[in-house]
């Protein structure tokens, strides 16, 4: 069957198709959304409960002014040839919304869709035939367990707005569904935090990382994850001694004790866990033998298969006893994603072997909000962090931390990736992914990789014993900074430019000040006169292109240790203003 549905005044086309209907009634309606938006309604049913159908959403989208196509799982968006452009939405993947922009940062249309928790197949591009972008979504597109009803829902808005603008008001209209709710955030999520992962990998000790941590608090640092290698004598980088979740004995001989060693220097305590993976030199490898999803033999570990019951039990009390027993603030819990139907899928073969739950989605579902309901109990105010990869409206029910996807070394796709969390992710506090830079390099260049995620909760990950009494200082002076201006680069009104340059461009603002960070010392930085201005210049020039709308009353300029530096008065209009590199410069107004 291939419906067309006319009335929708967004898109030149709309289709709902579907090639094996089978006992399947499918219908498509047209209504309103408060806001102005279209939406499209697509209810199935069937006589009685069976697997559903595939089924698709396609429509066609005016091209004019269209140059660029913005997702949630793109660092730097274009606009891709016929269906090149693609993106898997589904609880533990990605947000489903799609934006169509100019490059005047004008949306033309925006695309939403109601189904955040299910497979959510996307297929985009401009089609050489007809000059025209053409969006396809697929629903059912990996085995499903029987169903006898589905709905969903499809929001089209082409209403003109910011690009950014347009993004949040469809993820907005998503997460707003009672089970998107989000997990409270506490301020510690908030804090700037110190991993152990790149400076250490593996190879993490209870008395290295206390010496290690009293350096990360005297810098400023509130929070600290103890990332892999806690739980393994191993340092092989690979999962085969996940899944047992015990402290190795010649490396934490007493956890708790530990931990109330590092409390008492004033910081929060999380810890990592895989939480899909069983390692094959595992206890747990033979314990839920024919209870895994599937095999990867590339880093040495099954991964498990939340349908069984006895699957999410193990999984959720390992979560709530170590937080209880060793005095835990929060848990990275990560590979969320990993969590994969197989196909074929050999349950319904084996009329399901004591599974409960026969979708996956539903199953990580089921587990992630038993680990929640848990942890709060254990620990009112728990921090959860989760990874880029598993991120979306859904799971933000399940965790209050989102850390950019590992993009080690590499500012520019840092920052590419917090701006997107950022506005995909409410109140959620975004981090960035952890901070590593050669110590070799001056404390300008060093800062860089700070400054690119300055509108992000900061991870850092560099080996401060090894570092530059330099670099301490100049860590020092942007920890306390961005501390102090929080509320402009975390809760603020947060506007990114030009995406698909790379984001060369990132402003936040509060009502009592604004803050524009600059990454390409070619651009041109208005500046309006309503409140309090700071101006960052993460480049490595000594001065930046402002247009300042007003003269202000003041100016002052720092350098990248916060030390005070001579600065010639701005004028009103266009000019040339010396900002030292990695540096700022506050403008107040009258």
């Amino acid at each position: 069957m291939r419906n067309d549905i006319p009335g929708f005044a967004s898109v030149e086309a709309l289709r709902l198709s579907c090639d094996e209907p089978g006992a399947w009634r499918l219908e498509a309606s047209r209504a309103a959304a408060p806001d102005g938006a279209e939406l499209l309604r697509v209810r199935l049913s069937a006589p009685e409960p069976a697997p559903p159908p595939r089924f698709e959403v396609s429509l066609v989208a005016p091209q004019p002014g269209v140059r660029w196509i913005w997702t949630s799982a793109a660092d730097v968006p274009t606009l891709p040839p016929e269906w090149g452009g693609k993106m898997r939405t589904q609880i533990a993947t990605q947000s489903p919304v799609l934006v169509l922009a100019g490059t005047d940062g004008r949306a033309r249309l925006s695309v939403a869709c109601s189904e955040a928790t299910r497979l959510v197949d996307w297929r985009f591009g401009l089609y050489e035939e007809d000059g025209l972008v053409h969006v396809r979504l697929g629903f059912f597109q990996e085995p499903e367990a029987p169903l006898s009803a589905y709905e969903a829902e499809i929001r089209l808005d082409a209403a003109p707005s910011d690009w950014a603008d347009a993004v949040r008001a469809a993820s907005d209209w998503v997460c707003a569904r009672p089970e998107y709710a989000p997990m409270p955030v506490p301020d510690a999520a908030l804090d700037p935090l110190y991993s152990t992962w790149y400076g250490y990998h593996q190879d993490v000790r209870d008395r290295d990382l206390e010496r290690e941590f009293a350096e990360a608090a005297a810098l400023g640092m509130r929070t600290l994850i103890v990332d892999d290698g806690w739980q393994t004598e191993d340092t092989g980088r690979g999962y085969a001694f996940c899944g047992d979740w015990e402290p190795a004995p010649s490396r934490f001989p007493d956890f708790r004790a530990h931990v109330e060693r590092v409390h008492a220097l004033g910081m929060k305590y999380m810890i990592w866990y895989s939480v899909p993976f069983v390692g094959f030199r595992s206890r747990a490898a033979e314990r839920f033998a024919g209870k895994f999803l599937y095999k990867r033999e590339n880093i040495g570990a099954w991964v498990l298969d939340p349908r069984f019951p006895e699957v999410r039990e193990f999984l959720a009390s390992t979560y709530e006893r170590a937080v209880r027993d060793w005095n835990l603030d929060g848990l990275k819990l990560d590979f969320i994603d990993s969590f994969l139907a197989p196909d074929p899928d050999p349950a319904a073969a084996e009329d399901w072997a004591g599974r409960d739950i026969r979708s996956v989605p539903e199953a990580v579902l089921a587990l992630m909000t038993e680990v929640r309901r848990r942890l709060e109990a254990a620990r009112p105010g728990v921090l959860v962090e989760f990874r880029q990869g598993y991120m979306g409206p859904a799971i933000r029910s399940f965790g209050n931390m989102i850390r950019a996807g590992d993009v080690p070394g590499d500012p520019l796709r840092n920052r590419a990736r917090t701006a997107r969390l950022r506005l995909t992710s409410g109140t959620t506090a975004v981090h960035s992914d952890m901070l590593e830079w050669n110590p070799r390099e001056t404390p300008e260049q060093a800062a860089q990789q700070i400054l690119s995620v300055l509108f992000s909760v900061i991870q850092y990950s560099m080996r401060l014993d090894r570092l530059p009494a330099d670099h301490r200082r100049m860590m020092r002076h942007w920890i306390a900074w961005t501390t102090e201006h929080r509320d402009a680069l975390l809760r603020g009104d947060f506007r990114p430019r030009s995406p698909e340059l790379g984001y060369p461009m990132l402003e936040g603002a509060s009502p009592a000040e604004r803050v524009i960070a600059v990454y390409e010392p070619g651009l041109c930085a208005a500046v309006p006169a309503d409140r309090e201005a700071w101006i960052v210049n993460a480049t490595d020039s000594p001065a930046l292109l402002l247009d300042l709308a007003a003269a202000p009353a003041s100016a002052e300029a720092f350098d990248v240790f916060g030390s005070p530096v001579a600065v010639a008065a701005p004028v009103r209009g266009l000019q040339r203003a010396a900002v030292p590199p990695s540096g700022l410069l506050r403008l107040r107004f009258a």
